[in-house]
């Protein structure tokens, strides 16, 4: 059996779609990953099973086998996916600069007034801790 590091794996973007559901509608059989995917992409109930399977031996999800249909869950947070995800992109893309990812984001990309105002309450508490 092929084994994965579990700390180090990174979902592939087939592996998102599905942890987006299980992240929004928590525990989940095959079947109901199967509908919310099939909804928007079309994805074969044996497609989504297999991913899960090999989601399951990378450690993205686990895996509740009490049922008789199995029930899965993420095993990793959105948030900390997010976070890698993110990290890797500065590291790989914008030379680990945040500034420049920033200046890239909002220059191409139409703000909204709430979201700039949740970035400028960002940038003053940045400025405070930066001068304590």
């Amino acid at each position: 059996m092929l084994t994965h590091d579990r700390t180090s794996s990174r979902p592939t973007e087939a592996e998102l779609e599905i942890l987006h559901v299980l992240w929004e509608r928590r525990d989940c059989t095959v079947r109901d990953v199967h509908e919310a995917l099939r909804q928007h992409s079309g994805t074969g109930y044996t497609t989504v099973l297999k991913q899960l399977q090999i989601m399951h031996d990378k450690g993205l999800v686990e895996r509740d086998e009490t049922r008789r249909a199995h029930v899965y869950r993420a095993a990793v947070s959105k948030k900390r996916t997010q976070k890698r995800f993110l990290a890797d992109l500065l590291r790989r893309v914008f030379d680990g600069s945040p500034s420049r990812l920033v200046l890239q984001a909002l220059g191409d990309h139409k703000a909204s007034r709430e979201e700039l105002r949740e970035i400028r309450s960002l940038l003053d508490r940045l400025d405070q801790d930066n001068e304590q």
